[in-house]
């Protein structure tokens, strides 16, 4: 059987592609190829920021000139990976989308793309993001990058920060990738696109800290960011973990031995049609045996709203200038840096941490409210001994792009208007803030055909169990069907 007799290669998910390459079915370059095409005819949805063409198609030469047992060696054989443009690929740009950094080389590559290139893995491209990740649309106003869009609807956002990586996705152009996550920034534009994106465990930055990658990723904030895979499935995203933490072992999952909390407050003041969506799914998952548990989680809401602007841009301060210096950047200030900022909801948040805003706060919210977070965080899980919490990842679908100011103004159902990157942020926040890990899943499509998600956040270490949880429940809720 030759690779001809697959007649979509891009539409076959991660392991289906490797099991295909290995197997001899299918030919990594043949598979590489059908993907930079299917990335020229998509170009207009501004997913990729550079393409790594050739440095690709070798890869992939080299994948197919293995014998059958030595492609076996590979878990990852001729997989095409898209990688968000702020993480570090030796001789490929990292950009992180800002002018400033437009022809910056990386002398490095981030530890999580080494073990995945190590294990057969080809990085296709670099891919288009929210301007320094410091945004939650990917409506980057930068001239080599542009807006990404969402592929369901291109006149939508797609989320972000990680956005290009969830469009490239959702798109059938790569069939998993790495975003990052300071505040929701792999499960926001999973959310959005009808795709998956996993939050790892960070807990206080330690051996809880799953993805480990120092200053090989252009920074936000030590405490809260990390490095997530995203994928089409969960059961992607599991395979993709899996190989790049080397922890691979996944618990057996019985839903109807699950105790799955609901908290009020993320299931309050939801778009009609996200709320339409999340419950038809709660309906559907219990009926196959999950147990609900109402919970509350409002204190850690009122702590969340105190210190989640201080924590971030407070370290911004310090940790953007540390990336810069380790990796030899072009600038060397955050001042230069935010002088060539070009999207205005970015650049403000750059002058607030130049003015000092978020100084004063931060030592109570670091060594006192962050701790008590975390404590109330894991009383809950303990006390109603729950496996996971269950909520709608965003309270409202994908908006309108806004190419002025790079985020604007919402309103959710009958509310009061509040800005885009607060709105969507509000759900997924907490669980950044504490450290623990959070999947978003695909749950449906509004009447007009948005993506809908639904996150799934475990107690602190539970990355494995959380995605085994993932699993199960895309059983019973069924993958959406492609953009186009």
């Amino acid at each position: 059987m030759t690779s001809s007799t697959i007649a979509q290669p891009w539409a076959l998910d991660a392991r289906q592609a490797v099991q295909a390459i290995r197997s001899g079915r299918l030919k990594a370059v043949d598979y590489v190829m059908a993907l930079l095409a299917r990335a020229d005819t998509y170009s207009s949805l501004h997913a990729f920021i550079t393409l790594e063409t050739e440095s690709a198609i070798a890869a992939a030469s080299r994948i197919d000139a293995l014998t059958g047992n030595e492609r076996a060696r590979y878990p990852l054989a001729g997989l095409p990976i898209a990688v968000k443009a702020n993480i570090n690929v030796k001789g490929a740009r990292t950009c992180a989308g800002t002018p400033a950094l437009a022809g910056f080389v990386a002398p490095t590559t981030a530890p999580t793309v080494t073990r995945l290139v190590e294990a057969g893995a080809i990085v296709l491209g670099k891919t288009n993001m929210h301007e320094l990740a410091v945004g939650i649309t990917s409506t980057n106003l930068a001239a080599h990058a542009g807006p990404v869009r969402n592929p369901y609807d291109r006149s939508k956002i797609p989320g972000g920060s990680s956005g290009g990586t969830a469009a490239a996705l959702a798109a059938r152009i790569a069939p998993a990738g790495l975003g990052t996550d300071t505040g929701g920034s792999t499960r926001i534009p999973a959310a959005l696109t009808g795709t998956a994106g996993l939050r790892p465990s960070v807990g206080n930055g330690g051996a809880e800290r799953r993805y480990r990658n120092e200053h090989d990723v252009v920074p936000i904030s030590h405490t809260r960011d990390t490095v997530g895979p995203m994928a089409r499935t969960a059961a992607d995203l599991a395979f993709i973990d899996g190989i790049a933490t080397g922890d691979t072992a996944l618990p057996a999952i019985e839903l109807a031995r699950l105790r799955i909390g609901l908290p009020r407050d993320c299931w309050r003041q939801l778009d009609s049609a996200v709320e339409a969506i999340a419950h038809a799914a709660l309906e559907r998952l219990e009926k196959a045996g999950v147990t609900f548990v109402d919970v509350e989680l409002t204190e850690i809401m009122s702590i969340c709203e105190r210190i989640s602007l201080p924590i971030a841009f407070a370290e911004l301060g310090d940790d953007v200038p540390a990336w810069l210096a380790a990796n030899g950047a072009p600038v060397q200030t955050l001042g230069a840096l935010a002088e060539r900022i070009a999207s205005p909801d970015v650049r403000r948040i750059y002058e607030a941490t130049l003015a000092g805003t978020y100084a004063e706060a931060y030592p109570h919210a670091i060594q006192v409210l962050r701790p008590e977070l975390q404590r109330r965080y894991a009383s809950i899980f303990d006390t109603a001994g729950l496996d996971a919490l269950l909520f709608p990842t965003t309270p409202l679908p994908a908006v309108d792009i806004d190419d002025i100011e790079g985020s604007a103004v919402v309103t959710i159902g009958n509310g009061e208007p509040i800005d885009e990157m607060a709105a969507y942020l509000r759900h997924t926040d907490p669980a950044s803030i504490a450290g623990i890990p959070g999947l978003s899943i695909p749950a449906g499509l509004t009447p007009s055909g948005l993506p809908v998600g639904i996150e799934i956040d475990g107690p602190l270490g539970s990355d494995r169990r959380l995605l085994a949880i993932g699993i199960a429940f895309e059983s019973v809720l069924g993958a959406l069907p492609p953009p186009f």
